[in-house]
């Protein structure tokens, strides 16, 4: 395993690793979202008590876990990059940040659009709110920081140390609706409080926002592999269309 790892840490292979993974995964993601999407807003019943609104959640719901995931995912690829000294690990990180944000984005707007027929407002600093915010800041922080500097070893490890910082806030989204008194519904266990006909289309478009992140990390890292090789032979190779098939 560490051997393969550490194979996968040479851009040249990684690089065609990830666009050999592409094309599955992409198919993946899209045959698990539109599946979702479509029984998820299409086929399930309307709720009892919220009605057709509660539809928002096949978006919400799996953006907002996944907000937290990968942040989570790029602290553990940025502590490998500061210890190991892993110059793909920190390009990692930033190929999985503006994913990120993007998600994070998507969970405050379909947030607050469930919120408003819900609280009868947009926002309110609530605290699971205030914190998903702040999470959004940590992802434009660290991407703001990254391409503050020339130097990319120094880049990498100045966003790096930004990513580690930040993970303090993620039990805080996590453990607000219990640690504070919120408008915010708390935790729920989706083997019980949802019904089956409603959960399955769930777990289909939380997968597919997996997928869909999987995919888009790849591509942007494959991109930032070139960028940062631009001068090494294997990458003059794939630009005059002599380099191996990816």
């Amino acid at each position: 395993m560490w051997k393969t790892l550490h194979q996968l840490a040479k851009p040249e292979r990684l690089y065609h690793f990830c666009g050999r993974l592409l094309p599955w995964l992409a198919i993946l993601s899209a045959v698990l979202l539109v599946v979702g999407c479509v029984w998820g807003f299409g086929i399930a019943p309307a709720d009892y008590q919220q009605g057709q609104s509660y539809r928002i959640m096949y978006l919400h719901v799996p953006a907002a876990m996944w907000s937290m995931g990968i942040y989570a995912s790029m602290a553990i690829a940025a502590f490998i990059g500061l210890v190991w000294q892993i110059k793909t690990a920190d390009l990692a990180v930033m190929a999985m940040a503006p994913v990120g944000a993007a998600f994070t984005f998507i969970a405050l707007v379909t947030g607050s659009a469930w919120g408003k027929p819900m609280w009868g407002t947009w926002w309110i600093w609530d605290a699971r709110l205030t914190s998903e915010l702040v999470l959004l800041f940590l992802y434009v922080g660290a991407i703001a920081l990254y391409s503050a500097f020339d130097d990319r070893r120094l880049a990498g490890r100045a966003a790096g140390i930004l990513v580690l910082v930040g993970v303090v806030n993620l039990p805080i989204i996590h453990f607000s609706v219990e640690w504070w008194n919120t408008l915010h519904q708390g935790s729920t266990n989706m083997q019980q409080s949802i019904d089956p006909s409603m959960r399955t289309p769930l777990r289909w478009t939380i997968f597919g926002f997996l997928a869909l992140f999987i995919t888009l990390t790849l591509m942007r890292l494959r991109n930032l592999l070139l960028l940062q090789e631009s001068r090494r032979p294997w990458v003059l190779a794939l630009a005059n269309g002599r380099g191996a098939k990816s």
